[in-house]
């Protein structure tokens, strides 16, 4: 027993060209001109230096003051620019500051390091280890 096979039906020019319409006069609606064009100040910019003897391309151009911002902005730590966090991640080190004052005269919170003569002699074979793998 073969299975049927249903047979597609004609495509409907007409209702082809109402759908087309329909989702032209949707991107028509919902379209915003947008005039307003500026440098991306998240992307890194690679310029080109200008012709020495150039009048066009020497430095006596303006600068524009809002664009100097927006690129002084973007370039800061998120700790300058905002002042919550934004992301979850954020939020690890976004107190950077220690909570006491590092005091290396207070023995209870400062261990530094002390060498002895054992720690001595393992330093110099080390240095010379690294020395005369270096050479080979």
């Amino acid at each position: 027993m073969a299975a049927k096979q249903r047979e597609k039906e004609p495509i409907n020019i007409v209702h082809q060209n109402a759908i087309l319409c329909e989702t032209i006069k949707k991107e028509v609606r919902n379209q915003k001109l947008y005039t307003n064009y500026s440098v991306n100040p998240f992307k890194k910019m690679y310029t080109l230096t200008g012709k020495p003897n150039s009048y066009h391309d020497s430095a006596d151009g303006e600068e524009d003051e809002n664009f100097l911002k927006i690129i002084h902005r973007a370039s800061q730590e998120p700790v300058n620019k905002y002042l919550h966090p934004q992301t979850e991640a954020q939020e690890y080190g976004w107190m950077h500051k220690p909570l006491v004052r590092h005091n290396r005269e207070d023995k209870r919170l400062n261990f530094p390091r002390q060498n002895s003569e054992i720690t001595k002699y393992m330093d110099a074979a080390w240095r010379l280890k690294e020395q005369t793998e270096n050479l080979q």
